[in-house]
C-alpha cells in the first residue's frame, strides 16, 4: 500500500483529482441535473410541479426559439470560411518570410483579447461615425452611414464576422502545429516528381492535416451553435429577434425570467442538435492519409 502512495500513478491522480472534481461539479453535474429539471416547471419563485414532456412540446411551438435555432444554424456557415482562411494563414506563417514571428503574434492577439474589449472596439469601429462607414463611403461602396449592428439585415452577419475575426488566430495556431508535424521529405519527394503548390496542397498538406481539420471543424461548429458573448454584449439578440441565438434565448428564459425548467428543456434540444452535427462532421472527415497524384 505504501509503495502505491510513492508510485507515479498516485502522483498522477493527485494532480488530476482537483480538476476532475471541478469538472464534475460545474460541468457533468449540471448536465445530468438538467435532465430531470427539464421535466418540471421549476422557476425558483413558485412551487415546482412535474410537467412531463410539456416543456419540449412547448419549445417546438415557441416562435422565438425556432428563430434562435435558425440564427444559430446560420452562424455555422462561418465554420468553413474560418477553416479555409486559418489554413492559408498557417501556411503563410509557416514559411520562412521576414518578420514571421511578428505576423504570428499579430494574428493571435485577438484570441487573447477579452470579448468585452473586442465588443467595445468593434462597436466603435461600426458606429454611425465609425471608421468602417468612413472608409466604405470614401471607397464609394456605400452612399451614407449604415447602422451595422442596429439593422436587421446586417446585424447577424456583422456578429459572424466579429466571431470569425476573433477566432482565426486560435485555429491558425492549431493548423500551424499540424503543418510543422508534416515531414519535409514528403514535400521534397513530391517536388522532385513535378508537383506544384496546388498539387502539394491537395495531395500532401490537406490529407495530412485532416485530423486537425476534423478537430477544428468540430469545436468551431460547437462554438458557433453556442455563441453567446459577442451577441449578448453587442446586440442582446436584437434588433427584434434578428440576432437571437439559442444560447442567448436559453439565458433569457433561465437567468432573466427564472424559468429554469423550460430553459433546461431548450438546452437539451440544442445539445441533441450539436451532437447530431458532431456526428455529421466525424462522418465527413473520417478519411485521411497522403493521396497519390
Amino acid at each position: 500500500m505504501m509503495s502505491w502512495f510513492r508510485s507515479e500513478s498516485f502522483s498522477a491522480w493527485a494532480f488530476m483529482i482537483p480538476g476532475l472534481l471541478f469538472l464534475a461539479t460545474f460541468t457533468f453535474w449540471p448536465v445530468i441535473y438538467g435532465i430531470p429539471l427539464s421535466l418540471t416547471d421549476y422557476s425558483v419563485v413558485t412551487e415546482t410541479h412535474y410537467v412531463g414532456f410539456e416543456n419540449f412540446s412547448r419549445a417546438f411551438q415557441d416562435h422565438n426559439f425556432i428563430i434562435s435555432l435558425r440564427n444559430s444554424l446560420v452562424y455555422v456557415l462561418i465554420v468553413p470560411v474560418i477553416q479555409v482562411i486559418s489554413i492559408l494563414m498557417a501556411i503563410l506563417v509557416n514559411s520562412r518570410i521576414p518578420g514571421v514571428k511578428m505576423f504570428r503574434t499579430a494574428y493571435y492577439i485577438p484570441v487573447v483579447t477579452s470579448m468585452v474589449a473586442v465588443a467595445l472596439i468593434w462597436s466603435w469601429l461600426l458606429g454611425n461615425n465609425g471608421v468602417v462607414n468612413y472608409l466604405l463611403m470614401q471607397a464609394g461602396i456605400i452612399s451614407g452611414q449604415v447602422s451595422w449592428l442596429s439593422t436587421s439585415s446586417t446585424a447577424l452577419y456583422v456578429l459572424m464576422f466579429i466571431t470569425m475575426w476573433k477566432g482565426l488566430g486560435y485555429y491558425m495556431m492549431l493548423y500551424l502545429a499540424g503543418l510543422q508535424g508534416i515531414p519535409s521529405d514528403l514535400y521534397e519527394a513530391a517536388r522532385v516528381d513535378g508537383a506544384n503548390f496546388l498539387k502539394l496542397m491537395i495531395h500532401v498538406t490537406i490529407p495530412l492535416l485532416r485530423p486537425h481539420i476534423l478537430f477544428c471543424t468540430l469545436i468551431s461548429v460547437m462554438g458557433a451553435i453556442r455563441v453567446f458573448d459577442e451577441v449578448y454584449i453587442l446586440t442582446k439578440g436584437g434588433p427584434g429577434t434578428s440576432t437571437l441565438t439559442s444560447s442567448v434565448y436559453i439565458f433569457q428564459k433561465g437567468l432573466e425570467q427564472f424559468n429554469f425548467g423550460y430553459a433546461s428543456a431548450l438546452g437539451l434540444i440544442v445539445s441533441v442538435i450539436v451532437g447530431a452535427l458532431s456526428v455529421l462532421v466525424f462522418r465527413l472527415n473520417r478519411k485521411g492519409g497522403v493521396n497519390s497524384y
